[in-house]
């Protein structure tokens, strides 16, 4: 255990505990359960039914910190319903798909009353009981609708509430606190600050034109019902990532862990550098239990997503807009006139943006190549094929049936391997799934790496555009140097061996960056100056008449160091570099498309799906099934 988590275990634990009548308790207690179990269940599933405890009860039965008297993290939040909720939730997906992920999108729209505050879970529905009076108090000078002013700065967005209304919030949160504090044993510090309701914060300065044009869709005049909830969160993750589990994993080994679909798992980014590559270590929040999960199998979560909203206070407000009012404030916008005709959501104004300029659209999608033999087989994976006269045969029916000829021997393919047959496979079903959904490929560039000409060679196959579009094979995509174990460039396949091979190659391309430009144990500031020269240079030279898509297949690495130029963001620190790139899978793909009439590039989802599947062992009969 953590020096820091045991300091917080005894401190916790040195406090008086003072006993519960909760109907819902004395239930769990006749059942058997130890008291402080049965209210560690009862806090964590927001204390609301006997059933939802005791299925926490049944999931956490390994749960190894069940007894760890630590206990939650509590916050008093106002929250918007109603129109208002739905203007600001169509805001937080449209600016995540316009300018990505921001600080903004972790949590629920919200205003701050009382910010996060330990209390112990015995003393849980004191919080519950003064929420109730407080409310109830204020419920008649609680303001029918509550002014919001647009704000905007180089890294926050947000609607301030105007002094007024913002004074009636600090005494409600200054009541909350006051009386929480006294009556719970706890240390509630009220939001005393500028009180605001945050649209994003945290996201890069060329963005802010972007998402300031999104907020003034929302019209802050919205019919609103505000809600007081209080919620809670488990404070050992605080700092660790959230991710959502998209499929079902029975674990292979005694140090893997059972997850379901829909399961949440905290993962602390601190600890992930010695873990193999595609895998994560995490906590489940269903089972408490920790242990190894494939990172393909996930997907990012949000922090709220784990929270627990435990009792909740609706201020129903005595009066309400008129019709006539309401016509009125929707036809302003953040102080603006406007013609209620041509008021529109911000679904409706993008839509009619998109319907407007999507065919004037390029797009990049920069692809990873297939699984690549030594990945499945190891880096003696050639060994193993090679008779002792030399000559290449089948060892597995997952290595390639045949290996294409070069001059300069067999062995070079070891620093250059070729694609596994699952690999072929993959790459042709990503094409065939491109085909499906109409994707257009115009041109096609590929890292000179054998196993990025295979892969693009078999998109394109799946596209049935392999007699049509050219490989452009361009040596300034190959990735960074400073990763080849060999520490030499490997001596790659010429244009006219790949050409003879019956590679679709594009004998006249001449690259940007020449095979000699390629250094060994490259620095990386080196690897993204050149990837950024590349993309520039690939944008350059391909047409911005029509909506072709360029398809650029490179390695993992190509996914950042060629996409985040493009779409004007900084590059990473190296070693958050590595950390990404480890968790890109065989054929993980991104995709840009161009905003022309802005002069910039976006990125926007993928056009087909990922590709995921399970490891399949090697099988030997005799050893498995007449062996004793």
């Amino acid at each position: 255990m953590a020096l820091a988590e045991t300091q917080l275990y005894a401190k916790v634990a040195n406090k008086h505990r003072s006993q519960s009548t909760s109907a819902l308790l004395e239930s769990l207690l006749t059942k058997g359960f130890p008291a402080h179990i049965a209210q560690k269940a009862l806090v964590a599933t927001g204390q609301k039914t006997i059933e939802d405890a005791a299925k926490w009860l049944h999931s956490h039965c390994n749960d190894p910190s069940l007894d760890d008297p630590i206990p939650q993290e509590y916050a008093l939040y106002l929250c918007p319903t109603g129109h208002l909720l739905s203007r600001l939730q169509e805001f937080w997906k449209e600016s995540k798909r316009q300018c990505g992920k921001n600080r903004a999108h972790e949590v629920f729209p919200h205003v701050t009353l009382c910010d996060f505050f330990t209390c112990e879970d015995q003393k849980v529905e004191l919080l519950y009981d003064t929420l109730k009076r407080v409310g109830d108090s204020f419920a008649q000078c609680f303001p029918p609708s509550i002014s919001l002013t647009l704000h905007a700065s180089p890294s926050y967005l947000g609607f301030f509430i105007d002094d007024s209304h913002a004074t009636v919030l600090k005494d409600l949160a200054l009541a909350f606190s006051s009386e929480a504090s006294a009556l719970a044993d706890c240390h509630v510090k009220p939001c005393l600050k500028q009180f605001h309701l945050t649209l994003a914060h945290k996201f890069y300065p060329h963005h802010q034109k972007t998402l300031e044009q999104l907020a003034k869709c929302i019209n802050p005049g919205e019919p609103c019902q505000w809600v007081a909830a209080l919620y809670s969160r488990d404070m050992r993750f605080v700092n660790y990532q959230r991710l959502r589990a998209l499929f079902q994993y029975k674990p292979q080994n005694i140090d893997e862990l059972m997850i379901n679909a829909g399961d949440f798992i905290y993962v602390d980014p601190t600890r992930q550098c010695d873990v193999s590559e595609g895998w994560v270590i995490g906590t489940s929040h269903r089972t408490g239990c920790r242990g190894f999960l494939p990172e393909n199998y996930t997907e990012k979560a949000h922090e709220s997503d784990t929270w627990v909203k435990h009792r909740e206070y609706v201020f129903v407000t005595a009066s309400r807009s008129s019709p006539e009012t309401e016509r009125e404030s929707n036809a302003k916008l953040n102080g603006d006139a406007h013609n209620p005709s041509v008021s529109r959501s911000v679904t409706n104004v993008l839509s009619l943006q998109l319907s407007r300029n999507t065919a004037l659209r390029r797009g990049v999608l920069v692809m990873r190549h297939g699984e690549r033999v030594d990945q499945v087989f190891g880096k003696s994976w050639l060994q193993q094929c090679l008779t002792a006269g030399g000559k290449y045969y089948r060892a597995d029916l997952n290595f390639p049936s045949a290996l294409p000829k070069r001059k300069d021997g067999m062995k070079q393919f070891e620093n250059d391997p070729p694609l596994s047959c699952c690999g072929l496979f993959q790459s042709r079903l990503i094409g065939e799934a491109l085909l499906d959904q109409e994707v257009m490929v115009s041109y096609v560039y590929s890292s000179p790496a054998l196993r990025c000409i295979q892969t693009a060679q078999h998109v394109l196959q799946g596209l049935k555009l392999n007699q049509k579009v050219k490989i452009r094979v361009e040596p300034g995509l190959f990735e960074w140097t400073r990763w080849e174990a060999s520490k030499v460039i490997p001596n790659f396949m010429t244009v006219a061996e790949l050409a003879e091979a019956s590679y679709n190659i594009d004998i006249n391309y001449r690259g940007t960056f020449p095979l000699s430009s390629l250094v060994p144990s490259e620095s990386y500031e080196d690897y993204v100056s050149r990837s950024s020269a590349v993309i520039k240079q690939i944008i350059t030279a391909c047409p911005s008449k029509g909506k072709g898509v360029i398809l650029i297949v490179g390695h993992g690495s190509s996914l950042a160091s060629v996409t985040r130029p493009l779409i004007g963001l900084p590059n990473r620190d190296s070693s958050a570099f590595a950390q990404m790139v480890r968790k890109i899978p065989s054929l993980g793909m991104c995709f840009c498309e161009e905003l022309k009439e802005e002069n910039k590039w976006q990125m926007v989802n993928p056009p087909v799906k990922t590709l995921t599947h399970g490891a399949n062992a090697a099988f030997n009969w005799r050893n498995a099934i007449v062996e004793d």
